[in-house]
């Protein structure tokens, strides 16, 4: 039987994690070993911007025992990640310049909803309990050292995500600065939470119903993970049970609470603060349901991997998570439904047309699909610069999956689509994109153009179109018994552009409807 051994490092705020895994086609992802190392990455970042000496010395030392370890275990491949302890330092380069020189191990750096992307994967990794779960209204809440992240589902369907900076080691180092009594902590972690997970509360879920919460963080979880401790049911507790569990926590000291829950003192601070974090999202939910999977990002990674390298099914579509949380973001800006629906599926029927030309790959057309969908999103702020107020509406808003570089792509694509396309030289007098970026930013504009002066009048006229490539010309047949004298007037300008970038001419033709 064929095994593939993998590794997944997590470079955390408060922690080093390596999780060994062993995929088989048999059992699928198999989780071997846990190693953890307590460093306080965080701590130094979020208070200086830096991380100090003594901590790096540590972290590259750690890392090279865990280099050591996958060796035992005979592992093949490994992926090494880090996240907002080593995202925020002022100094991110070099840091990751010296661990690759002292440990020969490369650490790629996640944007804020690449890592949350991954620890959702990590809770489907679950499977059968995850798919239930999210069939009602299920809150996540991921719960960092820097930020939580609030993700909310219906019907078994990605609505929204949104980043809040109230991670658990920002609180803490808040709290020291104030140097509270014991009784005061509550009702001043509430005080910096509630104000912005009520704002959350009013934009995104109004009337809506939430039956489950689930939690993903590092504390919490490992207690309710354990049988008998506060739940019959590994992993799950009704939000009754939590409650009386919180009361038990809050009645004693950090002394008391580590002891009680077998952990050192210093965790027993976050759990704390983290047990509050929870509290305030059944506050302003009232859920029922509290389900810790006991899942962390190593997982996540491990997922991924298996998914890429197809060493396992995985039914759920993540990659329509990441559409339907775009076409929640045009609902958001009054964006026209039907117009977007109509652009994606141009827009995707000459993409798909064109594979042998542009040389994109299925994450391209994604970005395509995105654009497609938020094509108008900057009219909801002025009519006058919809292509500047578009570009900054998405690259302020986090799309859960997508890195900073590929949404500022998708950013672009929908920017150029109504205004005049910029060189590279100019470019790159103002922005660090490189040049595989733009390229792809010119190929999925020059379609979107012509996708979009098909619909030009936002009648949607066509009932069904088609497209041909033959030689030095794209045909785009279009059936119709409408006028289309609006769409080909102004068809011809949208084509030069396309045909500079592919050096193939794209045509309107027209097919009438036989009508009876």
């Amino acid at each position: 039987m064929s095994v593939v051994m993998f590794a997944a490092i997590d470079v955390g705020s408060y922690e080093l994690a390596m999780k060994i895994f062993e995929f088989t086609k048999k059992n699928g992802m198999r989780e071997i070993d846990h190693i953890r190392h307590r460093i306080d990455l965080g701590t130094d970042t979020y208070a200086t911007g830096k991380v100090s000496y003594a901590r790096m010395d540590e972290l590259c030392r750690v890392l090279r025992e865990f280099s050591e370890i996958m060796k035992s275990y005979k592992v093949e491949h490994y992926k090494v990640y880090g996240t907002s302890a080593i995202r925020e330092t002022e100094n991110t380069n070099i840091i990751l310049d010296q661990i690759r020189i002292r440990t020969g191990m490369k650490i790629e750096i996640l944007s804020n909803s690449e890592q949350r992307f991954l620890d959702y994967k990590s809770i489907a990794s679950k499977g059968e309990s995850f798919h239930r779960i999210i069939e009602k209204g299920t809150a996540i809440v991921d719960i960092g050292g820097g930020s939580i992240q609030l993700s909310l589902f219906d019907k078994d369907s990605l609505i929204t995500t949104q980043n809040l900076r109230l991670g658990i080691l920002r609180i803490r180092e808040k709290l020291a600065k104030i140097e509270p009594v014991r009784s005061q902590i509550e009702g001043l972690v509430e005080e910096m939470a509630l104000s912005q997970l009520l704002t959350f509360k009013k934009l995104f879920i109004k009337d809506r119903e939430i039956k489950n919460i689930i939690i993903v963080d590092d504390y919490v979880s490992t207690v309710l993970q354990r049988k008998g401790s506060v739940t019959k049911e590994k992993g799950f507790i009704s939000s009754i049970d939590y409650l009386s569990f919180f009361e038990i926590l809050k009645n004693k000291n950090i002394e008391e609470i580590a002891i009680f829950l077998g952990m050192p003192a210093e965790n027993a601070k976050l759990l704390y603060i983290s047990s509050i974090l929870i509290k305030q999202m059944l506050r302003i939910t009232d859920a029922e349901l509290l389900w810790a999977p006991g899942v962390s990002l190593c997982d996540g990674i491990a997922y991924e991997y298996g998914e890429r390298n197809k060493l396992m099914i995985h039914p759920h579509n993540f990659e329509q998570d990441i559409v339907a949380c775009a076409k929640n973001i045009s609902k958001r800006y009054m964006g026209s439904k039907k117009r977007g629906e109509t652009l994606e599926q141009i827009a995707k029927t000459i993409f798909d047309s064109m594979k042998k030309v542009h040389g994109l790959g299925k994450r391209e057309r994604l970005y395509l699909q995105l654009a497609s969908i938020l094509h108008d999103c900057g009219k909801y702020i002025t009519l006058s610069t919809v292509a500047t107020s578009s570009y900054n509406i998405i690259m302020a808003t986090e799309i859960i999956g997508l890195s900073h570089t590929e949404r500022e792509i998708v950013a672009n694509i929908v920017k150029y689509n109504h205004i005049e396309f910029e060189y590279y030289e100019e470019v790159s007098k103002t922005s660090a994109m490189d040049k595989q970026s733009y390229l792809t930013i010119a190929k999925l504009t020059a379609i979107l153009r012509v996708a979009n002066a098909l619909d030009k009048s936002h009648k949607q006229k066509f009932k069904n179109f088609k497209t041909t490539l033959k030689e030095n010309q794209l045909t785009i047949l279009v059936e119709t018994n409408d006028d289309i004298t609006l769409e080909k007037g102004l068809f011809q300008e949208k084509a030069d552009f396309f045909e500079e970038v592919y050096s193939i001419r794209p045509v309107i033709k027209q097919k009438k409807i036989n009508q009876i």
